[in-house]
């Protein structure tokens, strides 16, 4: 193991050292920021989703990490392929253990409980993002996730576009499907495709 590959490196990465605050990078193509998590922590994601790292689910902060490793890094690691979506089932059934089993998000600040619960969000399966939803409402008491084009906000969008057509159009490309025409109309949309 390298100096990345423990919970604690890979939080204070993500979280600048405030576990508190929500950051615009983590959801804009930065290709600096890309760059960083490839240097430090490319290495881990394959090793992650083997199971290798499964011991740091037993605490929040380890299950945490290793649901960053296998939901947010391959999205920045591989942006518009297959692969930034390769990990997602893996990173569904550690947070739903760490949610729903453990109820390690409880321990945890409010903005770290997001990337818990981003798994189920990025889900194309409706009783995903129907938890998804319900658990981010549970953030309702905090400002920062209620407001327009906060996490509750956005958890709603994504859940929205699974009603309606039963996965993310926005994903087509990446994974070789072709597109109906209503999505193609939906992704003609200015700020579609979150």
């Amino acid at each position: 193991m390298n100096d990345a590959s423990t919970p604690d490196a890979i939080l204070a990465f993500w979280f600048e050292g405030d576990r508190n605050a929500f950051r615009e990078r983590w959801f804009k193509p930065d290709p600096a920021f890309d760059a960083a998590i490839r240097e430090r922590f490319g290495g881990l994601v394959a090793p992650a989703a083997a199971g290798a790292f499964d011991s740091w689910a037993a605490t929040p902060h380890g299950a945490l990490a290793l649901c960053l490793l296998l939901d947010q890094f391959p999205r920045n690691l591989h942006r518009g392929t297959a692969q930034a979506f390769a990990c997602d089932p893996r990173a569904r059934e550690i947070a739903r253990a760490a949610v729903l089993r453990d109820r390690h998000d409880l321990r945890l600040t409010t903005t770290e409980r997001t990337f818990l619960y981003l798994p189920f969000e990025h889900s194309e399966d409706m009783a995903d993002q129907n938890l998804s939803v319900a658990l981010f409402e549970g953030l309702r008491d905090d400002p920062a996730c209620r407001k327009p084009g906060g996490p509750i906000d956005y958890a709603w969008r994504h859940w929205h576009v699974i009603r309606e057509f039963g996965r993310f159009p926005h994903r087509n490309v990446a994974l070789g499907r072709e597109s109906t025409a209503a999505e193609r109309a939906y992704l003609a949309r200015p700020g579609a495709g979150f």
